[in-house]
């Protein structure tokens, strides 16, 4: 064809964003491309000099099990002739890799490795609001306590001093609400990192327990009002009547208790924020009909969400842009992290919505078993 002709095969791997290594049948790495160079460095070199064993040796740090290693991805690919993805430990973080079988124009069978980029940019961008946080916080702050001493030094005259204690209450509470935002957004930052890094499948895999799921949900409930769920600057509610729970007894998940706690108080913040105060939040729970999984459901009679949101919902940094939603505070992080963390337990969520309707967030953990597990799986 001609266009073979015009093209240099290098140019084309060059060209690419992704890492690309070819080895032959014999392990020699027969070709690389610049963004294998750049991802690599210097251990392309032992790579050239030694073939596929310097390459696994490097792919293979830091695998959790002989199944996820690049050993059985290249063993898979070339028995099944489909890319199988795996993950490599590079920079700090699991990078995801695929291999996958090439066929040469004589016949000659080939492993091609790519190796994705890695893309700090949603890291970036928290970092970013973390220090537009923490500079608007000290910022404000200095100028709270500026303002309360000025007013303890020389109140107005004629103020009383239930004046003057109202007015150096406001201050107070508007430095406990840049204080309230900033430990959250530390504690969305340290989940973030875990997803990043790859390191929330094996937390969560270590910390999983059996959860006799009624007696969890009635000391959550109990536990509510310690959670500080709500902004310091929204209106103060008395959320915890608004909620009640469907819990049958002889429910019993396979998780980690203290995840599970943090992912239903971001379901029920945000089922209490976007909802108006008289509505009720339901959470309520049942067996799949195989008794592989426990669903568990957050719903409430809110906003709703537009469908023309719903792609936006499980996003990083995206919130939807409906009026009611958007005018509360937040900072679209925290569905991003519920998921990535449901599914770190063998999970999966997934909502159903409907415009002035309400909402309703499900999600499926593994039952547990006396057998029970890493490789628990819930069904779908």
């Amino acid at each position: 064809m001609v266009i073979e002709k015009q093209l240099n095969y290098q140019s084309v791997l060059d060209a690419l964003g992704q890492g690309v290594l070819i080895f032959d049948k014999d392990d020699r790495l027969v070709m690389d491309n610049l963004s294998a160079r750049t991802l690599l460095g210097t251990d392309l070199k032992q790579i050239r000099a030694n073939g596929w064993a310097s390459a696994a040796a490097l792919f293979n740090a830091r695998v959790r099990g002989s199944d996820q290693s690049a050993d059985a991805a290249r063993k898979k690919a070339l028995e099944s002739a489909r890319p199988v993805r795996f993950h490599i430990y590079r920079a700090g973080e699991y990078v995801p890799c695929w291999a996958a079988t090439v066929h040469g124009t004589n016949g000659e069978v080939f492993t091609m490795i790519t190796i994705e980029s890695l893309d700090w940019s949603a890291m970036t961008e928290l970092l970013d609001r973390f220090r537009d946080e923490v500079e608007n916080a000290a910022n404000s702050t200095r100028g709270h306590t500026t303002l309360i001493t000025q007013t303890l030094k020389s109140p107005k005259a004629g103020d009383s001093v239930e004046q003057v204690s109202r007015r150096i209450s406001g201050f107070v509470g508007l430095i406990s609400t840049h204080m309230h935002r900033i430990e959250r957004l530390m504690k969305m930052f340290e989940r973030l990192e875990q997803v990043r890094t790859g390191e929330v499948v094996e937390t969560l895999r270590a910390e999983r327990r059996k959860i006799n799921l009624a007696d969890f949900m009635e000391d959550f409930i109990e536990g509510l009002d310690e959670a500080n769920l709500l902004d310091p600057e929204t209106e103060n509610q008395d959320y915890r009547s608004r909620i009640t729970s469907g819990i049958p007894s002889g429910l019993y998940v396979h998780a980690s208790p203290a995840r599970l706690t943090i992912i239903l108080h971001d379901l029920l913040r945000n089922a209490i924020m976007y909802s108006m105060k008289a509505t009720p939040v339901m959470i309520l729970a049942h067996a799949s009909p195989q008794q592989q999984s426990v669903q568990i459901d957050v719903g409430d009679q809110g906003y709703g969400i537009r469908a023309k949101e719903f792609e936006r919902v499980f996003g990083l940094f995206e919130r939807s842009r409906q009026p009611q939603i958007i005018g509360e505070f937040g900072y679209g992080l925290s569905l991003y992290l519920c998921k990535h963390e449901i599914e770190a337990m063998n999970g999966k969520i997934w909502f159903e919505s409907e415009e002035g309707v309400g909402t309703t967030f499900s999600f499926k953990l593994p039952v547990w078993r006396d057998d029970s597990s890493s490789s628990s799986s819930a069904s779908s």
